[in-house]
């Protein structure tokens, strides 16, 4: 008996080559070629010329703003996220897909509007500024609101990182946990939250780094102080108003080199995910 020909898996995109060249030129157009003229004309600056703009003390001063501002936010978004995708996994109520929707808002709601929504509702005579203000408490203009802004931009990364593994998980697991008598913290502790840790710290890692890139959201509820509320994407916007370009290229570089450097450990870390997943 002759062997049955081998059936060919069939391609969900025709056309290979027409579909990776697309790809690639697509790519090369929005991302590469302007990261590269970044790199560039970072190159023309010099060492020493980048070193000096970098490490002045307005430089420095907005990226501790940043950085600090992006950490509180993702802390927050750290356990705010992960609760939120437990509550719309594991539990049904009414309004649960509205709700499931609403993650989504930040994606879809331009940056402005959302900067200028938050400081309406966090200053002094605001929603919520009115109730904070009694007690010393108004975030618009200080670091605070600076990390509030961060946090509504950022928090989807999060949820929408942590949902699908939630969703995936095989409840056998924590079934046999409790007939052994574990306790709920105890089964999520031990064996929930070990299967969804890897998806969970790259969510939080791309909430890191889209909050260190966030401009829109910002500039109006954190007032633009120098050396108070002033954040490193701000500086550059303000040097290329000045016409100070190698300024501008310099503080942009370093931003590029913390996404760069954020992008490869969330890719390690979604890699890790699925090899986790792949022996579980």
């Amino acid at each position: 008996m002759t062997a049955a020909a081998p059936i060919r898996a069939k391609r969900v995109l025709p056309g290979f080559t027409l579909s990776l060249g697309t790809t690639l030129l697509y790519l090369t157009v929005v991302i590469l070629i302007p990261v590269l003229a970044l790199v560039l004309k970072g190159a023309d600056i010099g060492p020493q010329r980048f070193w000096v703009i970098v490490t002045s003390a307005r430089a420095l001063a907005a990226f501790q703003v940043t950085l600090t501002a992006a950490l509180i936010a993702t802390v927050f978004n750290a356990f705010y996220g992960l609760l939120m995708a437990w509550v719309l996994v594991r539990y049904e109520f009414p309004g649960r897909r509205l709700l499931d929707a609403l993650m989504d808002i930040p994606f879809a709601l331009p940056t402005a509007v959302a900067g200028l929504s938050l400081t309406a509702l966090f200053s002094a005579n605001g929603w919520f500024g009115q109730l904070l203000a009694p007690l010393g408490l108004v975030p618009v203009y200080t670091i605070w609101g600076v990390a509030i802004a961060m946090a509504f931009t950022s928090i989807p990364f999060v949820v929408r990182t942590v949902q699908p593994v939630l969703e995936d998980l095989d409840p056998a697991y924590e079934q046999a946990a409790r007939t052994l008598g574990a306790s709920d913290w105890t089964i999520f502790s031990r064996v929930v939250f070990p299967q969804i840790l890897p998806a969970f710290l790259a969510g939080v890692t791309i909430s890191f780094a889209r909050s260190l890139g966030e401009f829109g959201a910002i500039v109006f509820i954190a007032g633009n102080l120098p050396f108070k509320t002033e954040i490193a994407s701000l500086l550059t916007f303000i040097r290329l108003e000045e016409y100070d370009y190698q300024g501008a290229a310099a503080i942009a570089l370093v931003l590029l080199m913390f996404a760069v450097i954020l992008l490869v450990i969330s890719n390690r870390l979604q890699a890790w995910a699925a090899r986790y997943r792949g022996q579980a």
